[in-house]
């Protein structure tokens, strides 16, 4: 792949300012306040200590939760996470643009790094879209007279035009981190010219999204096969004509995926030797599993998990492949009940000895809660991005690298 966006390689940090954007918005335990899942912070740590070994001061933005939810909440908990985890001592301050933070930033000495408070305490992160006008508001102002440079390590959120994703690219030498470069590298090698077969399993309850990359993969021939499960399981059998069932169907309802019926029943016409659907189901009888035949499905019960018949089917196939994307549990993992579906196949994909991705949060989980996660090839804190990306779309966040990149090279010439 050409080069697009300068990286950690091509710049001198030593005694410069770099401000870094990463992405640690984490699921937070509403009783306690404590945060559930540091994967992202981890990640991120192989940036800033790089940074900091070369000499860097680094200067943290992130945010945390949206305004009116219970999890936006201030970045002094995972700045003390962070310290722990990467065994340095990391400043921290409650302010994101103000004098407190100029302040702090400029009182930075080299190596030293120091987070600043969620980005989305400033109303100007989300609220105005504009590029021109971003570079109006205090948020980058502000910062970028105190930066040397911007580095991008937000891959999570580089689905999104915020201020501090897009802006800094305009008026600071900026390059993507080492989780952003990542990220871009795994999931191209999937984008382009994969090995064969190249399989897709998707499941969870996010429709939409799935729905989306799925049609992308099959339309582009990027996927050899696709393997449906969890709740887009479901909304392709009712595409079918199949009886799922009330309670299934309520549950299609209310997640929207009624309105993507027409569209499945087209990618069934065109692509039905290349979507393998589930044999079976596992369902919740009186706090039983209970498992059926597709096309026998209760009125009264669940799907919480795929069948015996599918989940062999499905290993059969992921295990021979050379490239694997995952995204989506099959079932109800939490409950262990009905955990089979999930555990096994992502065991499929481990055994593998093909490239194997996998992201979403819940993905995430599952990976986590099996002892899978270090068996699996690449895995993506991306969530949204990754979906976005696997469907064809262009990231905001890294166009505006990409531009940067443009822009710096072509001066040169």
């Amino acid at each position: 792949m050409d080069k697009e966006f300068f990286t950690l390689d091509d710049f001198s940090f030593d005694e410069k300012t770099a401000l870094v954007r990463i992405d640690i918005n984490s699921p937070i335990d509403p009783e306690t306040g404590a945060l559930k899942e540091i994967t992202k912070i981890k990640r991120h740590g192989e940036t800033l200590l790089e940074l900091a070994e070369k000499g860097a001061k680094v200067v943290v933005i992130s945010h945390q939760g949206r305004e009116g939810d219970r999890d936006f909440v201030p970045l002094k908990r995972h700045a003390e996470i962070a310290s722990e985890m990467l065994g340095v001592e990391i400043g921290y301050v409650d302010d994101v643009c103000g004098d407190k933070a100029i302040s702090a930033i400029k009182r930075l000495k080299p190596s030293e790094i120091l987070f600043l408070e969620n980005v989305r305490f400033v109303s100007e992160e989300t609220k105005v879209k504009d590029v021109k006008e971003q570079l109006k508001t205090n948020l980058v102002r502000n910062l970028s007279v105190v930066s040397d440079f911007f580095i991008n390590d937000a891959f999570a959120a580089s689905h999104r035009s915020h201020a501090s994703l897009m802006a800094f690219t305009e008026v600071l030498p900026s390059a993507a981190g080492r989780v952003m470069e990542a990220e871009i590298k795994a999931l191209s090698l999937v984008m382009n010219n994969p090995k064969r077969p190249c399989i897709y399993l998707l499941g969870g309850a996010k429709i939409d999204d799935s729905f989306k990359v799925m049609e992308y993969a099959l339309k582009t021939g990027i996927a050899d096969k696709v393997l449906v499960a969890g709740l887009l399981a479901v909304a392709f059998m009712a595409a079918k004509g199949m009886d799922v069932g009330e309670v299934n169907r309520k549950l299609l309802i209310s997640k929207g995926a009624s309105e993507y019926i027409e569209e499945v029943r087209r990618l069934l016409s065109t692509f039905g030797d290349r979507i393998e659907l589930p044999l079976d189901f596992a369902l919740d009888v009186n706090g039983k599993r209970v498992e059926v035949e597709a096309n026998s499905l209760p009125n009264d019960s669940q799907i919480k998990d795929l069948g015996e018949q599918t989940i062999s089917k499905f290993a059969e196939i992921l295990r021979n492949a050379k490239t694997l994307v995952i995204n989506g549990p099959a079932g109800i993992y939490e409950d262990d009940k009905f955990s089979k579906g999930t555990k096994e196949l992502l065991e499929a994909a481990a055994d593998s000895k093909g490239l194997s991705i996998a992201g979403g949060g819940h993905t995430i989980e599952a990976l986590e809660k099996f002892g899978l996660s270090t068996r699996i090839g690449y895995v993506s804190t991306g969530g949204k991005a990754m979906l976005s990306l696997l469907a064809g779309e262009k990231l905001p966040a890294i166009e505006a690298l990409k531009k940067a990149y443009l822009r710096a090279t072509s001066k040169k010439k």
